[in-house]
Order: C-alpha cells, then sequence, then structure tokens
C-alpha cells in the first residue's frame, strides 16, 4: 500500500522549476503547505537521453541557442538533490523523481527516498523497468499511451525482475488533457486487471473535478503536475494547478475521504429524531 494515511497526494514539479533551484524550494514549500503528501522531480542524463543531433538543434531559449543548452539548463544535480532532500525532511515532505535512463537511476539511491517513478515515456523500455525493479525500491508507474495488453507486459517484467509496484497510476499523456480522454473509468478497469496492486491517477486536466473524482472511485493516490505560475514558459505549465487550485485540490480529496464512508447501511444516530418527527407509522418491524 503506498499509504497507510488515506489517498496519497503527490505534486509534481517535475521540472517546471525552470532551472532555478530557489524556486524549487519555494515549490516544495509551498507544496508542505497545500497539503501535498509528496513532490517529485524528473532527472535525465542529458547526453544519454537525447542524441547529439537532438541537442544540436537551434532553439532559442533562456540559456542559450540549442536545444541542448535548454535541456542542460533545466537540469539538477548534486548540489540541487542535496538541497531538496534537506529542504523536504526539514519540513517533512517526501520527495522523489522520475529516472529516465540507468545513471539517473543510480543517482536517485543516493538519496533515501521512498520510491521510483517510472514515467509513461519509459513504460515500454524492458531493459529500463527491470534495470528499477532490481533497484529495489518500491515503484509507481504510470501508463500514459498504453493500452491494457502493454501494461500486463510492463507489470509482469517488473514483477518478473524481482521490483515491487507499490502504484499503478491510470494516465493520458497529453498536457493538457481533454475531458473526453480523461477516462477516469480506466482506474476501475486497471483494479480488475490487477486485484494485487493500489490504483491511483496522474492527471494533467484543466481544473481539479477529475481528480476529485478519481478519489471518489477509489484512487489510493492522485498525482498533479503544480506551478508557481501557469503563464511562465515551460512544456508543463499550462496542464499544471497552480498552489493555491492544488490546496483546494488537496482539501477536497480529504473530504472524499470522509464523505464516501465505509458503505454499511446503518441509521445514524443524528437521523433517530428526524425519523420520530417524521414518520406517520413503522409497521415493517411486525411485517
Amino acid at each position: 500500500m503506498i499509504s497507510n494515511n488515506g489517498i496519497y497526494v503527490i505534486a509534481e514539479i517535475g521540472i517546471n522549476h525552470n532551472g532555478d533551484l530557489d524556486k524549487a524550494v519555494e515549490m516544495i514549500r509551498r507544496a508542505k503547505e497545500a497539503g501535498c503528501d509528496a513532490v517529485k522531480f524528473q532527472k535525465r542524463t542529458v547526453d544519454i537521453v537525447y542524441s547529439a543531433e537532438e541537442l544540436a538543434k537551434p532553439r532559442e531559449n533562456v540559456f542559450g541557442t540549442t536545444n541542448g543548452d535548454l535541456k542542460r539548463g533545466l537540469e539538477f544535480g548534486k548540489a540541487e538533490y542535496d538541497r531538496i532532500d534537506a529542504v523536504s525532511r526539514e519540513i517533512g515532505i517526501d520527495w522523489f523523481a522520475s529516472p529516465w535512463d540507468e545513471p539517473s537511476v543510480d543517482f536517485l539511491m543516493n538519496y533515501d527516498c521512498s520510491f521510483i517513478k517510472i514515467a509513461s515515456a519509459m513504460v515500454t523500455d524492458r531493459d529500463f523497468l527491470q534495470y528499477c525493479a532490481r533497484a529495489g525500491r518500491p515503484l509507481l508507474v504510470s501508463t500514459g499511451m498504453c493500452d491494457l495488453p502493454m501494461i500486463r507486459k510492463a507489470v509482469a517484467t517488473i514483477e518478473n525482475a524481482g521490483g515491487r509496484i507499490a502504484c499503478l497510476y491510470h494516465c493520458t499523456s497529453t498536457y493538457p488533457t481533454a475531458d473526453d480522454e480523461i477516462n477516469l473509468l480506466g482506474i476501475n478497469s486497471l483494479k480488475e486487471a490487477f486485484p494485487h496492486l493500489p490504483i491511483g491517477f496522474s492527471g494533467h486536466e484543466r481544473g481539479i473535478l477529475p481528480s476529485v473524482c478519481a478519489a471518489a472511485i477509489g484512487a489510493v493516490s492522485v498525482e498533479r503536475h503544480v506551478t508557481l505560475d501557469r503563464s511562465e514558459w515551460g512544456s508543463d505549465q499550462k496542464a499544471s494547478l497552480e498552489m493555491e487550485e492544488m490546496a483546494e485540490l488537496v482539501a477536497q480529496i480529504r473530504r472524499v475521504e470522509v464523505v464516501r464512508g465505509d458503505g454499511f447501511l446503518r441509521i445514524y444516530k443524528d437521523e433517530l429524531p428526524i425519523a420520530e418527527k417524521l414518520r406517520r407509522k413503522d409497521t415493517l418491524k411486525a411485517a
């Protein structure tokens, strides 16, 4: 189980810090204030994840004139992650990251993170899945851009390699996701297909309603991208929640935990005087 304390809410900072460590730290603190259980980053070894040709492509950006300048400018190293680790521990919020290559898995294993997150983009890489499984940390696995047979293969690959999936996330990898492609009932499909696994929801939609509904139909974890300002530059900003919205999402999820109850049908104590006042007869008992 991913958490024994209710629905596990993850604020994905990802690369929305735009390469600014102070901004990343502020986002961690704001996520904690919003009531989130964890923050998540993304970790890449740039020269492995991207080809030399891709990195050399012209691309004007705040760090330089090539795509490589942008990718390297967005990437945090040891000094930055040391501070992320220290701040997260200081304020009491979990942190972890999605590695996009094997050296990044090794890098993250230097920290006492509760999980390794496998991004949807990596779910079809058998060698990578096996590498993550053998690293020994519980895995959180997103399933964007996958149909059920693909998800079955990914789960089998991880489990056959000795990995433990702490949560499998229903996900659609469009940014932002249109309402008719969110398909929340996919959560139920994953529950039926993998009854031994906790099922969560990783959303990229506008607003908070779908994520609240995901919690209501049984997602044990909800993950959303966050930002300090949705108008900032960056590929994930428009599919992100600003911190006030994230705080509202957490509040609504906590309310869902209460209102969905335990399913046992009972007469509540507060109903007894209402029944006494409104019911003309109670002849069922004698029938």
